[in-house]
């Protein structure tokens, strides 16, 4: 594994996540219904390196990989790749066209109800004049001012857009391998066809290139030349992962999303996906985003761990660092559940419940607070100060 030591600070990320927002709406009017599936998460993966995304079911992580690789398109925040924005959002720039329309509304309207009280105290009809010149200019100024503001939020959501469809050649090099090996593969489709689809899109058309690199691809994730002419269903699950894996390596990407990839398989056959993995990223320099549930497995594979809860990301850490002080309720809650080899343990084993509602933040808000260096935890001002004396 990486050395997790290594001062990245001076580094430029593979993938900046800046305030990522993805939500999802249903019905309309008032049986309008907003499902917050990612919320303001932030965090940088870099080069080498694997990134593990822990989290129950539903709390937003196969939605953040969906979002990054362009599946979804943001709701707000920026998704970076390689030093080039490839994907971002305008929901908050909308929200800001809208503050900027009702800050200058309330303005125009305390500057009339000023020029009336003065126009009330005064009978000369000069003064009057004079005093709604100055009304005038007042406007004037408030709604330049409105217009410039808008102007550069609608400049901003242009060139957002922009991205919808440029930065084609960055994409190219980011390639998901899906959870389900048997749902992600056309059953119509030989393994040479499913695994050569990326070389076509991008261009090849040499058929004696396409057998050779699909051939030695094969051979890179485990499996053999022959097996390019069979179908999917002819293939056990492990080695319907290795197809996906091999798919996604076809292309030279330098960066990989694996959302659960073991999560369907046996523990023998997880080892052995785990262990490509691994290899591939030592050998090829890969970086990759690891999407799983299996704590253990986590802590195995992962350089440093996010921790997500109901679409926030609650904390981040080196996996040592993580394990070692884990400073979030739901954090802790999560390394409890985890079983370990050892029956006297397990049979003392305590869970930890997380309570939500514990915290409280009716007042005070919480946001992600870098409280030693490379562990970032959310919280507030109260519950920072409690978290640092617990930290070892």
């Amino acid at each position: 594994m990486a050395n997790k030591e290594i001062d990245r600070s001076q580094e430029t990320p593979v993938l900046s996540l800046k305030n990522l927002k993805m939500y999802f709406t249903s019905g309309h009017g008032k049986n309008k219904l907003i499902v917050k599936a990612v919320d303001d998460v932030s965090f940088d993966i870099y080069k080498g390196e694997v990134f593990g995304l822990v989290g129950e079911s539903g709390c937003g992580k196969t939605t953040t990989g969906r979002t990054i690789i362009k599946l979804y398109q943001p709701t707000d925040g920026e998704i970076w790749f390689l030093g080039e924005l490839i994907g971002a959002g305008n929901l908050g720039n909308k929200e800001n066209i809208k503050r900027i329309k009702q800050t200058a509304k309330l303005k125009i309207s305390d500057l009339r109800s000023d020029l009336k009280e003065e126009l009330e105290k005064t009978e000369d009809t000069n003064m009057a004049s004079a005093l709604r010149k100055k009304f005038n200019d007042q406007i004037k100024v408030v709604n330049e001012e409105k217009n410039k503001l808008i102007y550069e939020q609608k400049m901003e959501i242009h060139r957002k857009k922009k991205t919808e469809n440029a930065n084609y050649h960055l994409m190219r090099k980011m390639q998901m391998i899906f959870q389900d090996p048997i749902a992600s593969l056309n059953p119509r489709m030989t393994v040479k066809e499913i695994i050569a689809e990326g070389l076509r899109i991008a261009g090849v058309r040499n058929e004696k290139e396409i057998n050779q690199r699909v051939n030695e691809v094969l051979e890179t994730v485990g499996l053999l030349p022959e097996h390019a002419s069979r179908y999917p269903h002819e293939f056990s699950g492990g080695q319907r992962q290795r197809i996906g894996i091999a798919r996604a390596l076809i292309v030279s990407p330098e960066f990989i999303i694996a959302d659960e990839p073991i999560s369907a398989l046996d523990v023998s056959i997880q080892a052995q996906v785990i262990n490509l993995l691994n290899d591939l990223r030592d050998e090829l320099g890969i970086t990759i985003l690891f999407i799983a549930h299996d704590l253990s497995v986590i802590k195995y594979f992962s350089d440093r761990i996010g921790v997500m809860y109901y679409g926030n990301l609650v904390e981040l850490a080196t996996s040592e660092e993580l394990f070692l002080n884990p400073l979030h309720p739901y954090t802790r809650s999560l390394l409890s559940a985890v079983p370990q080899p050892d029956p006297r343990y397990e049979k003392n084993r305590k869970r930890i419940a997380y309570d939500p509602s514990t915290h409280d933040y009716s007042e005070d808000k919480p946001k992600l607070h870098e409280i030693k260096k490379g562990h970032f935890v959310l919280a507030n001002n109260k519950e920072l100060e409690e978290y640092k004396k617990t930290l070892k």
